[in-house]
Protein backbone atom coordinates (compact mmCIF):
# COMPACT_ATOMS: atom_id res chain seq x y z
CA UNK A 1 0.00 0.00 0.00
CA UNK A 2 1.29 3.55 -0.99
CA UNK A 3 1.59 6.56 1.08
CA UNK A 4 -0.98 7.92 -1.12
CA UNK A 5 -3.44 5.73 1.03
CA UNK A 6 -2.88 7.82 4.13
CA UNK A 7 -6.21 10.04 4.87
CA UNK A 8 -4.33 12.54 6.51
CA UNK A 9 -8.31 14.47 7.29
CA UNK A 10 -8.88 11.55 10.19
CA UNK A 11 -8.45 12.88 13.59
CA UNK A 12 -6.26 10.00 14.97
CA UNK A 13 -3.60 11.70 12.29
CA UNK A 14 -4.10 15.67 13.62
CA UNK A 15 -1.09 15.54 15.70
CA UNK A 16 1.12 14.85 13.14
CA UNK A 17 -0.56 15.80 9.54
CA UNK A 18 1.68 19.51 9.26
CA UNK A 19 4.76 17.46 9.05
CA UNK A 20 3.34 14.23 7.92
CA UNK A 21 1.25 15.77 4.63
CA UNK A 22 4.14 17.15 3.10
CA UNK A 23 6.47 14.48 3.83
CA UNK A 24 4.51 11.84 2.32
CA UNK A 25 3.39 13.86 -1.13
CA UNK A 26 7.33 14.59 -1.54
CA UNK A 27 9.37 13.07 -4.58
CA UNK A 28 11.73 11.35 -2.39
CA UNK A 29 10.21 11.07 1.33
CA UNK A 30 13.23 9.50 3.13
CA UNK A 31 15.33 12.63 1.76
CA UNK A 32 12.75 14.56 3.02
CA UNK A 33 12.66 13.42 6.07
CA UNK A 34 16.55 13.72 6.36
CA UNK A 35 16.36 17.26 5.96
CA UNK A 36 13.92 17.76 8.27
CA UNK A 37 15.79 15.72 10.92
CA UNK A 38 18.95 17.71 10.36
CA UNK A 39 17.06 20.67 10.79
CA UNK A 40 15.44 19.49 14.14
CA UNK A 41 19.33 18.22 14.96
CA UNK A 42 18.12 14.95 15.61
CA UNK A 43 20.66 12.33 17.21
CA UNK A 44 20.87 8.86 17.85
CA UNK A 45 21.45 8.46 22.26
CA UNK A 46 25.11 8.86 21.61
CA UNK A 47 25.01 12.12 20.03
CA UNK A 48 25.62 10.98 16.42
CA UNK A 49 23.26 12.58 13.49
CA UNK A 50 20.53 10.70 12.76
CA UNK A 51 19.68 9.76 9.57
CA UNK A 52 17.12 7.49 7.42
CA UNK A 53 19.17 5.24 5.34
CA UNK A 54 17.88 2.57 2.67
CA UNK A 55 17.34 -1.42 4.30
CA UNK A 56 20.00 -2.74 2.49
CA UNK A 57 23.17 -0.66 3.56
CA UNK A 58 22.17 -2.64 6.90
CA UNK A 59 25.00 -4.79 7.40
CA UNK A 60 24.23 -8.43 7.38
CA UNK A 61 24.03 -9.77 10.91
CA UNK A 62 23.74 -6.32 12.85
CA UNK A 63 20.52 -6.05 14.09
CA UNK A 64 18.39 -2.99 13.89
CA UNK A 65 18.65 -1.21 16.80
CA UNK A 66 22.29 -1.83 17.81
CA UNK A 67 23.24 0.19 14.11
CA UNK A 68 21.58 2.80 14.94
CA UNK A 69 23.26 2.98 18.59
CA UNK A 70 26.63 2.27 16.66
CA UNK A 71 25.92 4.93 13.22
CA UNK A 72 23.05 7.06 14.23
CA UNK A 73 21.29 5.73 10.91
CA UNK A 74 17.62 3.98 10.90
CA UNK A 75 17.05 1.41 8.04
CA UNK A 76 14.05 2.76 6.29
CA UNK A 77 11.87 0.95 3.26
CA UNK A 78 9.64 2.70 1.10
CA UNK A 79 6.78 1.54 2.72
CA UNK A 80 3.88 2.94 5.28
CA UNK A 81 5.85 1.02 8.28
CA UNK A 82 9.12 2.98 7.69
CA UNK A 83 7.17 5.91 6.91
CA UNK A 84 5.23 6.30 10.26
CA UNK A 85 8.57 5.39 11.91
CA UNK A 86 10.06 8.28 10.40
CA UNK A 87 7.20 10.69 11.33
CA UNK A 88 7.93 9.14 15.38
CA UNK A 89 11.09 10.01 15.04
CA UNK A 90 10.79 13.12 14.26
CA UNK A 91 7.50 14.21 16.64
CA UNK A 92 9.21 12.00 19.37
CA UNK A 93 12.89 11.86 19.85
CA UNK A 94 13.48 11.98 23.02
CA UNK A 95 11.27 8.63 23.47
CA UNK A 96 12.79 7.02 20.29
CA UNK A 97 16.27 7.32 21.43
CA UNK A 98 15.16 6.12 25.12
CA UNK A 99 13.67 3.46 23.64
CA UNK A 100 16.83 2.77 21.31
CA UNK A 101 18.92 3.34 24.78
CA UNK A 102 17.30 0.25 25.85
CA UNK A 103 17.31 -2.10 23.04
CA UNK A 104 20.92 -1.80 22.09
CA UNK A 105 22.78 -3.00 25.11
CA UNK A 106 20.09 -6.27 25.52
CA UNK A 107 21.42 -6.78 22.26
CA UNK A 108 24.51 -7.72 23.25
CA UNK A 109 23.61 -9.73 26.27
CA UNK A 110 21.33 -13.12 24.60
CA UNK A 111 18.21 -13.81 26.45
CA UNK A 112 17.10 -17.31 27.52
CA UNK A 113 16.56 -19.68 24.83
CA UNK A 114 12.98 -18.82 23.02
CA UNK A 115 12.45 -15.65 25.06
CA UNK A 116 13.59 -11.77 23.83
CA UNK A 117 14.14 -10.35 27.44
CA UNK A 118 11.14 -8.75 29.14
CA UNK A 119 12.68 -5.13 28.84
CA UNK A 120 13.19 -5.62 24.87
CA UNK A 121 9.25 -7.07 24.62
CA UNK A 122 7.98 -4.00 26.46
CA UNK A 123 10.06 -1.42 24.32
CA UNK A 124 9.11 -3.15 21.23
CA UNK A 125 5.18 -3.02 22.59
CA UNK A 126 6.50 0.85 23.13
CA UNK A 127 7.01 1.34 19.81
CA UNK A 128 5.02 -0.67 17.38
CA UNK A 129 1.51 -0.10 19.29
CA UNK A 130 1.57 3.11 21.82
CA UNK A 131 -0.64 5.55 22.51
CA UNK A 132 0.15 8.13 25.14
CA UNK A 133 -3.14 9.14 27.00
CA UNK A 134 -2.49 12.61 28.58
CA UNK A 135 -4.99 13.97 31.14
CA UNK A 136 -5.46 16.68 33.72
CA UNK A 137 -8.52 14.22 35.11
CA UNK A 138 -7.06 11.03 37.27
CA UNK A 139 -10.64 10.45 37.55
CA UNK A 140 -10.78 9.52 33.78
CA UNK A 141 -7.32 7.83 33.53
CA UNK A 142 -7.74 5.14 36.60
CA UNK A 143 -11.75 4.51 35.01
CA UNK A 144 -9.43 3.69 31.76
CA UNK A 145 -6.88 1.23 33.50
CA UNK A 146 -9.79 -0.17 34.75
CA UNK A 147 -11.77 -1.10 31.73
CA UNK A 148 -14.98 1.36 33.09
CA UNK A 149 -15.22 2.33 29.13
CA UNK A 150 -18.16 4.66 29.52
CA UNK A 151 -17.15 6.61 32.65
CA UNK A 152 -13.78 7.19 30.35
CA UNK A 153 -14.91 7.52 27.65
CA UNK A 154 -18.82 7.77 26.62
CA UNK A 155 -18.11 12.07 26.36
CA UNK A 156 -18.51 14.65 23.70
CA UNK A 157 -15.62 14.90 21.84
CA UNK A 158 -15.30 18.74 22.96
CA UNK A 159 -15.79 17.87 26.35
CA UNK A 160 -13.29 15.25 26.52
CA UNK A 161 -10.45 16.98 24.08
CA UNK A 162 -10.67 19.61 27.20
CA UNK A 163 -9.42 17.07 29.70
CA UNK A 164 -7.40 14.45 27.60
CA UNK A 165 -5.58 14.14 24.53
CA UNK A 166 -4.10 11.32 22.66
CA UNK A 167 -1.13 11.06 21.08
CA UNK A 168 0.10 8.00 18.81
CA UNK A 169 3.22 6.89 18.98
CA UNK A 170 4.03 2.83 18.03
CA UNK A 171 4.33 3.28 13.74
CA UNK A 172 2.72 -0.23 13.46
CA UNK A 173 -0.59 1.19 15.43
CA UNK A 174 -0.53 3.78 12.96
CA UNK A 175 -0.12 1.78 10.09
CA UNK A 176 -3.18 -0.11 10.84
CA UNK A 177 -5.27 3.13 11.07
CA UNK A 178 -4.78 3.71 7.45
CA UNK A 179 -7.55 0.98 6.86
CA UNK A 180 -9.31 0.98 10.22
CA UNK A 181 -11.36 -1.53 12.09
CA UNK A 182 -13.53 -0.95 15.49
CA UNK A 183 -10.74 -4.08 17.07
CA UNK A 184 -7.62 -2.35 16.98
CA UNK A 185 -6.23 -1.62 19.87
CA UNK A 186 -3.25 0.37 21.46
CA UNK A 187 -1.19 -0.41 24.74
CA UNK A 188 -1.29 2.77 26.07
CA UNK A 189 1.03 4.97 28.33
CA UNK A 190 -1.13 7.13 30.80
CA UNK A 191 -0.04 10.58 31.22
CA UNK A 192 -0.84 12.72 34.05
CA UNK A 193 -0.49 16.22 33.92
CA UNK A 194 -1.48 19.14 36.09
CA UNK A 195 -4.47 21.80 35.46
CA UNK A 196 -4.23 24.52 33.13
CA UNK A 197 -2.18 21.85 30.68
CA UNK A 198 -4.60 21.83 27.77
CA UNK A 199 -3.90 25.88 27.86
CA UNK A 200 -0.36 25.29 26.88
CA UNK A 201 0.07 25.67 22.48
CA UNK A 202 0.36 22.00 21.22
CA UNK A 203 3.25 21.97 19.76
CA UNK A 204 4.39 23.04 23.57
CA UNK A 205 2.56 20.12 24.98
CA UNK A 206 3.66 17.58 22.17
CA UNK A 207 7.42 18.75 23.89
CA UNK A 208 6.86 18.22 27.11
CA UNK A 209 5.47 15.28 27.06
CA UNK A 210 8.36 13.56 24.41
CA UNK A 211 10.68 14.65 27.28
CA UNK A 212 8.44 13.60 30.39
CA UNK A 213 7.43 9.67 28.57
CA UNK A 214 11.34 9.79 27.83
CA UNK A 215 12.47 10.08 31.13
CA UNK A 216 9.84 8.05 32.82
CA UNK A 217 11.05 5.06 30.38
CA UNK A 218 14.81 5.26 31.25
CA UNK A 219 13.88 3.45 34.34
CA UNK A 220 13.25 0.79 33.38
CA UNK A 221 9.06 -0.49 32.41
CA UNK A 222 7.87 -3.81 31.78
CA UNK A 223 4.49 -5.26 29.98
CA UNK A 224 2.45 -4.78 32.49
CA UNK A 225 2.84 -1.45 33.23
CA UNK A 226 0.48 -0.84 30.04
CA UNK A 227 -3.18 -1.08 29.87
CA UNK A 228 -5.71 -0.52 27.12
CA UNK A 229 -7.52 1.14 24.46
CA UNK A 230 -9.66 0.32 21.53
CA UNK A 231 -8.49 3.22 19.79
CA UNK A 232 -11.75 4.04 17.93
CA UNK A 233 -13.58 4.40 20.94
CA UNK A 234 -11.62 8.30 21.42
CA UNK A 235 -14.49 10.49 21.42
CA UNK A 236 -14.79 11.90 18.29
CA UNK A 237 -12.55 9.35 16.55
CA UNK A 238 -15.42 7.62 14.55
CA UNK A 239 -18.95 7.54 14.10
CA UNK A 240 -22.03 6.66 16.15
CA UNK A 241 -20.30 6.05 19.55
CA UNK A 242 -23.50 5.39 21.21
CA UNK A 243 -24.28 3.55 23.93
CA UNK A 244 -24.04 0.21 22.17
CA UNK A 245 -20.95 1.00 20.55
CA UNK A 246 -18.98 1.11 23.66
CA UNK A 247 -20.95 -1.82 25.12
CA UNK A 248 -19.65 -4.29 22.22
CA UNK A 249 -17.52 -6.46 24.65
CA UNK A 250 -15.80 -8.10 22.19
CA UNK A 251 -13.98 -5.19 21.80
CA UNK A 252 -14.19 -2.97 25.03
CA UNK A 253 -13.17 -6.07 27.08
CA UNK A 254 -14.00 -5.87 31.06
CA UNK A 255 -10.53 -6.13 32.64
CA UNK A 256 -9.04 -9.34 33.07
CA UNK A 257 -8.30 -10.78 36.52
CA UNK A 258 -5.04 -10.82 36.90
CA UNK A 259 -3.31 -14.00 38.59
CA UNK A 260 -1.03 -13.37 41.01
CA UNK A 261 2.78 -13.97 39.82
Amino acid sequence: MSLAAIDWQRPWLSLLRAVGEPLAAADDWIAAANRLAADRRLTNPGGLPLRFIAQDRLPAGTPYEAHIAASGQVPTRDNLHDFFNALIWLHFPHTKRTLNTLHAPLLQVPAAPGTRGRQRDAATLFDENAALVVSDDLGLLDALREHRWHQALMHPAERFGAHAEVMLFGHALIEKLVTPYKSITAHVWTVAVEAGWFDRSPTDRLAEVDRQVAATLEQGFGSRDFCHLPVLGVPGWWQEQDQAFYDDADVFRPKPVRQPS
